[in-house]
């Protein structure tokens, strides 16, 4: 093996550790062997090149940190053309890294699983790096390259190819349906996802009706409210699951119900929706949170219910060598929809956004893996536009949060964090790029389907 001129390895609590260059060729060899590869001889003389690298960019009088190592393994085996062998390295450590943090978490969330679908999130890296979109700075490149607008098309076409495969999902089933269920965490994009679904299905001979399981929030002032007085959207308890678990069972049955309309400018239900009733060949095709909340439909049996979950599972190393938290995009997400049509302050979106987590992480996300089919709702051309629209909001909030004392804490580090990794994209201005049929237009306003006929 090469000498190095390092002895010790800093460990991520700041440890530091005698070097040891056998446990880089275990850690190649461990990947290769995930994708079939098995030459030792391979995984040390690519452990040579990792050490040669690390050689010339770490200073003699400095000990690498165990990230750097890593992020060195990663690029050595992707410029030596290993690209199946740097997928499985990059999982394995990615998976890694959230039982890391799993284990520093703290409160009562329920142990029903990591809430983390591998085979999504194995799939979306494979994407990211046949793409190349695997790296902020790979994202640029395609904005340089004058190839943005064919990473719009492609990010479409990878999304609507899971909307096929969930519709697939579906009609495999058709004859004993009555309900399908798009669930998943706040601004995943679960209301275009409900409606392209719907748009397939009814283009394969099936009738499907939307159903928004927002209209059955309580009016605000019988609203939960959090421990500082703010309204809580994301409980269960916001919803009037007695209502909705009663006209849901009324359906099931095969009667008409008449749902409430909820207001979110006005915080109250005001009126009704048009009636709902299944007549025959149709579906119910409810969007909501808590989808897979069992009260929300309790009484009804499993195999009357198909369970779809959404939620953007980006694989893109940020400017640090860590990947971008999917928590963030969906953040960005909400602070833009909820100003423009929730009458919503970006300001207050980011100080609620660590309840919005808390309940996430207790009711929603560790319910994922038990969904028929998981829909990734990653758009990775997202990020320039975001870049372009709150980059300098974020950038202010860096410094605001700074200043404002030990209560914000929490929106403190999501701006320094998102604002570091806006700060290195490209911004992208025109949005006349972005179809009018595209989920991000959930989000920025011009969505087709939520200004025509699939709007109830």
């Amino acid at each position: 093996m090469s000498k190095t001129h390092f002895d010790h390895v800093i460990k991520r609590d700041g440890s530091v550790v005698p070097f040891t260059d056998v446990r880089i060729t275990n850690a190649i060899y461990r990947a290769a062997i995930a994708v079939g590869g098995r030459d030792r001889k391979i995984a040390e003389y690519l452990t040579n090149q990792v050490i040669s690298y690390l050689n010339k960019n770490i200073p003699p009088s400095k000990s690498p940190h165990v990230e750097q190592i890593q992020n060195t393994i990663e690029r050595v085996l992707i410029e030596r053309g290993y690209v199946q062998t740097a997928k499985a390295f990059i999982l394995y450590r990615n998976e890694r890294q959230k039982n890391r943090e799993e284990k520093q978490k703290q409160g009562d969330s329920p142990k029903i699983g990591d809430g983390i679908p591998w085979k999504k999130v194995w799939e979306s890296l494979n994407w990211a790096i046949d793409h190349k979109v695997f790296t902020i700075e790979e994202l640029n490149e395609r904005i340089l390259d004058g190839s943005y607008q064919e990473l719009v098309r492609e990010s479409e076409e990878a999304y609507q190819l899971d909307i096929i495969r969930a519709a697939d999902t579906i009609l495999k089933r058709k004859a004993e349906l009555c309900f399908v269920i798009v669930a998943g965490p706040s601004s995943s994009g679960k209301t275009t996802t409900t409606v392209k679904i719907a748009e397939h299905l009814k283009n394969e001979g099936l009738e499907f009706l939307p159903f928004h399981v927002d209209n059955y929030f309580f009016d605000l002032e019988d609203h939960p409210r959090d421990e500082h007085g703010d309204y809580d959207y994301e409980t269960p308890e916001a919803i009037d699951i007695k209502l909705l678990n009663e006209h849901l069972q009324e359906i099931y049955k095969g009667k008409e119900v008449q749902p409430p309309c909820f207001n979110f400018k006005s915080g109250k239900r005001e009126g009704t929706t048009h009636p709902v009733k299944l007549h025959k060949n149709q579906i119910l095709l409810i969007d909501c949170l808590h989808g897979l909340h069992k009260p929300l439909t309790a009484g009804i049996p499993d195999s009357a219910k198909a369970k779809i979950y959404i939620e953007p599972f980006f694989q893109i190393r940020g400017p640090d060598g860590s990947f971008i938290k999917w928590t963030d995009i969906r953040l960005i997400r909400r602070i833009v929809r909820d100003q423009r049509e929730r009458n919503v302050s970006p300001n207050q979106s980011i100080e609620h956004w660590h309840y919005v987590r808390k309940a996430e992480l207790r009711y929603i996300i560790p319910h994922s893996t038990s969904a028929d089919y998981i829909i990734n709702s990653a758009l990775p051309y997202e990020l320039p536009v975001w870049s372009n629209r709150v980059g300098k909001l974020f950038k202010e909030w860096k410094k605001l949060y700074k200043t404002k004392g030990a209560g914000y804490q929490d929106p403190a580090k999501r701006a320094e964090r998102i604002s570091g990794i806006l700060e290195h994209i490209k911004p992208w201005q025109d949005e006349s790029i972005i179809p009018e049929t595209a989920l991000l237009r959930e989000f920025i306003g011009g969505s087709y389907y939520l200004h025509h006929q699939f709007r109830q």
